[in-house]
């Protein structure tokens, strides 16, 4: 993803952000070595030690990732959930899963996380039809179907939950989009900011979080 503040600024970010654990490093690593497509796509040290302490701050305990990519995300995720909780993630590809499972296998938090394959849509009906519930949910997956993926996941999420959305900025294309990925985010963001279930605030963080909270009724 392109900069959204500068090279020099990005690289003084970083290294005022806690280090990434090893395991951590070592799947971003093989991740940008190996040939699966837009390797970019992996969030880094930043965004992960921000999922982290989101999970954290907000004592989550059942979290919900829709885009799970090569582990780092889920893995941050789950370091910041207590002994117990559990981590949902689901994506399609099956070769980008493989290494984040072989990840999840290697992992202290491994056994809070459980993958689940196939279409984001299919999933959340699934676990709709299960009555099931979040306190943290992470999206970060195709563009043009991020309002249908908020959709499905807000009646899920407990009273106070947070929602975080990644790519809110799409390296400044928000200003002017021009394709479907580009107005998938532009409708996104609007949608969102109309939705009276929740308040949120759009963070430049990395390439921009959507962080919202369900309302308290």
């Amino acid at each position: 993803m392109q900069s959204l503040i500068g090279d020099a600024l990005e690289a003084y970010v970083h290294e005022q952000t806690s280090p990434e654990s090893t395991l951590l490093e070592e799947l971003r690593q093989e991740t940008h070595a190996s040939s699966i497509p837009d390797p970019q796509m992996q969030i880094g040290r930043v965004e992960g030690q921000f999922l982290r302490m989101m999970c954290q701050l907000s004592r989550a305990e059942r979290v919900l990732e829709v885009g799970t990519f090569t582990g780092y995300s889920a893995l941050a995720l789950a370091s910041g959930l207590p002994a117990g909780g559990q981590l949902i993630t689901c994506d399609v590809d099956p070769r980008a899963t493989e290494m984040a499972q072989r990840y999840f296998d290697r992992s202290p938090d491994g056994g809070k996380i459980k993958l689940r394959l196939g279409p984001a849509l299919d999933t959340l009906a699934e676990l709709a039809a299960e009555r099931a519930t979040f306190d943290l949910a992470f999206i970060d997956a195709d563009k043009e179907q991020y309002v249908a993926y908020w959709d499905a996941i807000v009646p899920m999420m407990t009273p106070g939950g947070v929602l975080l959305a990644d790519n809110a900025l799409w390296s400044g294309a928000v200003l002017d989009p021009r394709d479907a990925s580009d107005r998938g985010v532009v409708a996104f963001n609007a949608h969102v900011a109309a939705d009276q279930r929740v308040e949120q605030v759009l963070l430049a963080v990395r390439d921009g979080v959507m962080m919202a909270r369900k309302r308290v009724l």
